[in-house]
């Protein structure tokens, strides 16, 4: 099978085996898999590695611990950060991170719902708390992050000037120094602070689920700037740094 594989020197498009799922795993078809900028930093102690961890896909094979899930699933999953990544034609994936994907979207569109989805939920309500009579003030609402969760907010979201409970922070630097304060809640997925509870995206199944069936609902529709065939992987990676990039870069593995 094809695999994005980073070296020291880069990015290579190289033949590598199947992977063999082991008991708790399922061996996912990859039909998408979005990218997100910065992350060919992130597995710099273990190279060569495979990047992305924003996946939709179709399942292969289950492995004999699996019990919730069938072959011909229909899946997407932000799959674990200390593992292989899933810009590759098949990928064995801890099954307990697969969750039924939203049928009402596009692979594209279900992959760039994982990771966005789940650290604007997690900063809205894990670790931001909204309550349903609250308000939010989301910093770069206009981002892949925050246009989701700014859908999630709906009615709760508040005005750049308008007094909130929440602030929720996308974006860092100064921007993030000037809401400090201002709310008695700010939380970041962008940059520690002194007064801010900042965090890290994790894997939930469930809470995909929960983005999922909104999604179904029409509540949430992550946005796209690109999509590109694995091949081009150099290509779509060189578009997350460029000006005027809007939504999320996907990888077009298999047929939508």
């Amino acid at each position: 099978m094809r695999a994005v594989r980073l070296h020291e020197d880069g990015l290579r498009i190289e033949e590598v085996p199947v992977p063999e799922p082991k008991s708790d795993e399922a061996l996912v078809r990859v039909h998408a898999a979005a990218i997100t900028r910065g992350e060919l930093t992130w597995p710099l102690d273990r190279l060569p590695a495979t990047p992305s961890y924003e996946l939709s896909g179709v399942v292969v094979r289950v492995g004999p611990d699996v019990g919730d899930l069938s072959e011909d699933d229909e899946v997407f999953a932000l799959t674990p950060f200390d593992r292989d990544g899933v810009a590759a034609e098949y990928v064995a994936v801890p099954a307990a991170v697969l969750a039924l994907r939203p049928r009402s979207l596009s692979h594209v569109e279900s992959a760039a719902l994982t990771l966005a989805g789940l650290t604007a939920w997690q900063g809205l309500f894990d670790h931001g708390a909204l309550g349903d009579d609250e308000r939010v003030r989301v910093l770069g609402a206009s981002g892949g992050v925050g246009h989701l969760a700014a859908q999630l907010a709906g009615p709760r979201l508040a005005g750049e000037n308008d007094p909130c409970d929440l602030v929720f922070d996308t974006v860092g630097g100064d921007v993030l120094a000037s809401a400090v304060g201002s709310a008695p809640r700010v939380v970041s997925v962008a940059e520690e602070a002194e007064g801010v509870t900042y965090f890290v995206v994790e894997p939930n199944r469930d809470e995909l689920l929960d983005l999922g069936r909104l999604a179904e609902s029409g509540v949430l529709m992550p946005e796209i700037d690109s999509v590109f065939p694995l091949g081009e992987a150099h290509a779509a990676f060189s578009r997350l740094a460029e000006r005027g990039k809007r939504g999320k870069v996907v990888l077009k593995i298999a047929g939508d």
